[in-house]
């Protein structure tokens, strides 16, 4: 495999606009974003208003994973939850700092996508949006009890 297979360059197109200025663990359920486009990509949100939910790529750029710390962890930091690797949990300090969520979309104009859970912080550049499809993206997923317990005051 030659070196350049191991690169990847990958350009943002848009910002999240919110509230929120530091990273958290909780409490992104009521959260209202605002993800404007960079302008080449504008007209890219055309038929998104037909859709209830997005999936919403984006760049985890103030995310610092720390091996011994993250591989494996409790999620939240909380004792009452099991010890989990990396790959079994949301934790924003990820290996490659790729965020990835489901949200509500509330309101979509030709240039500024509007949500409601996005788990992102004021600045951080999106790389995709994607339209959720249940046929795709199935709701009745199975998870560990320990979600459940996780997730109880989240929305």
């Amino acid at each position: 495999m030659s070196a350049h297979m191991n690169e990847i360059t990958m350009k943002p197109i848009g910002r999240v606009k919110n509230e929120v200025s530091e990273k958290k663990d909780v409490s992104w359920g009521k959260d209202i974003s605002y993800i404007e486009l960079e302008k080449e990509y504008h007209s890219g949100l055309k038929g998104l208003e037909d859709f209830s939910h997005a999936i919403i790529l984006f760049y985890l750029d103030k995310a610092e994973y720390i091996r011994e710390k993250h591989l494996q962890r409790h999620p939240q930091n909380r004792q009452d939850m099991p010890l989990v690797g990396i790959f079994s949990q949301r934790g924003k300090d990820r290996p490659n700092r790729i965020g990835l969520t489901s949200v509500e979309i509330i309101a979509v104009s030709e240039s500024v996508l509007t949500v409601k859970g996005l788990d992102a912080v004021s600045g951080t550049p999106v790389l995709d949006i994607k339209p959720y499809y249940p046929v795709y993206d199935k709701k009745d997923a199975k998870t560990p009890e320990w979600v459940d317990r996780l997730m109880e005051r989240y929305f």
